[in-house]
């Protein structure tokens, strides 16, 4: 069975091979839209099942498809990749007013085909991150790396920057960017000799 990673993420790719030595990428290439009218839950999930749809109508045989996508959002606002230091730094400023706690939502999305049957999975993993007071030369020595720029929220919780998260409640590499549990166990339940294949 062959297993798909439909993302360039360094970070999923590092998680995902936790418990899949050997898989394939092919990020797929839709447009990150976020739809309106729906939690941010749906929206997350929506958007993962997008990336996994798009690389599974590319592909042909029996194989598995992951897709994933992370969003984080406070006061339901959502932060999405900084366009530029300065937008890194207000995103920074306003994770860490008032109670310093915002929540990161993962969608995942699984499509497996196999004997010609397909089977869809979608579901997401919402984790609270409380963040530690920081001050302004601690923010500009974080976005002065050119770390933040690419990371939701202009940050990561892994490396450099974790030094500032007091404590998370919910799953951690779904923070990180893919829910490793529960992609084990969705794959787990749905193929027979999965525990064989890794």
């Amino acid at each position: 069975m062959k297993i798909i990673l439909a993302s360039n993420s360094p970070r999923r790719k590092e998680l995902l091979k936790l418990i899949i030595p050997e898989f394939d990428i092919i990020p797929s290439n839709i447009n990150e839209t976020l739809e309106e009218g729906v939690t941010l839950e749906e929206r997350i999930k929506n958007l993962a099942y997008q990336k996994a749809k798009s690389v599974f109508e590319n592909t042909t045989g029996n194989r598995i498809i992951i897709g994933a996508d992370t969003i984080v959002s406070k006061d339901d606002k959502i932060y999405g990749k900084p366009k530029d230091k300065a937008n890194a730094k207000q995103m920074i400023k306003e994770l860490i007013q008032g109670d310093r706690v915002h929540r990161v939502i993962t969608g995942l999305a699984i499509i497996i085909e196999e004997s010609g049957k397909i089977r869809e999975y979608k579901t997401s993993e919402t984790t609270k991150v409380y963040l530690k007071e920081m001050e302004d030369e601690e923010i500009e020595k974080w976005i002065n790396t050119g770390k933040a720029i690419d990371k939701a929220g202009a940050y990561a919780i892994q490396g450099e920057f974790s030094v500032f998260i007091e404590k998370i409640e919910g799953n951690y590499t779904s923070v990180v960017g893919l829910p490793i549990n529960k992609v084990y166990d969705i794959i787990k339940r749905d193929i027979f000799n999965f525990k064989s294949m890794i």
